[in-house]
């Protein structure tokens, strides 16, 4: 499993030619306080993601009391097709635009390691085409829903290695962890298994996340 899940995050280099795709129709769960948004990367198995989704999800419970928490694995194949990313990044969108809908007071926290941390850079605007798995942006949260994205939490996030990151709206709401060595992350990097490490850094990122909500 971890050889495949290295191979994954190192092998594509993606950003080429994809086209506009469809987001599946999305059905509103019921309405939390906080609605946890998590999308896997390449490969990654868990309900959410086993190295980042599942943990940083049991530490935000942990870390937000007095509020009701959901959460919603962002539906996208997670592999190496070239639209893999596209389809993740129509999906999250189309869910929290049906959310936002139904549950007029519902707050988001977006979450995305490796190939997902590219789902979430194109959702909230900031384009992954390029980067390792990466996409141009397919769709974007509406500005009118943008106050109601209360954190953002990145892992292993490729544009990283491209020399860019978060800016502008969300970058004060933005947690982007890129371990030492992390070749999806860092140029230059050569430490293949400090990209399987991010799980070690889902307390710091939950705090990150309470702070906001």
């Amino acid at each position: 499993m971890r050889i495949r899940l290295c191979l994954a995050a190192l092998s594509l280099a993606g950003g080429a030619g994809l086209v506009t795709v469809a987001a599946p129709t999305a059905t509103a769960a019921a309405c939390t306080d906080v609605d946890v948004v998590a999308a896997r990367g390449t490969f990654e198995p868990g309900t959410l993601g086993f190295i980042v989704g599942d943990p940083a999800y049991s530490a935000i419970q942990k870390k937000i009391t007095g509020k009701t928490l959901s959460s919603y694995k962002v539906n996208y194949p997670a592999d190496l097709s070239p639209t893999s990313t596209a389809q993740g990044n129509a999906d999250l969108v189309n869910h929290v635009r049906s959310q936002a809908a139904s549950c007029p007071n519902q707050r988001f926290v977006l979450v995305g390691y490796s190939q997902g941390a590219n789902v979430v850079d194109n959702s909230i605007g900031i384009s992954s085409a390029g980067a390792v798995v990466g996409s141009p942006i397919v769709a974007t949260i509406p500005a009118t829903l943008e106050p109601r994205v209360a954190a953002v939490l990145l892992f292993g996030n490729p544009i990283r290695a491209l020399g860019k990151s978060v800016t502008g709206t969300y970058q004060s709401r933005t947690i982007d962890f890129c371990a030492q060595g992390d070749p999806v992350c860092e140029s230059g990097g050569n430490d293949v298994g400090a990209h399987l490490g991010y799980t070690a850094n889902a307390d710091a990122a939950a705090t990150f996340a309470a702070g906001k909500v």
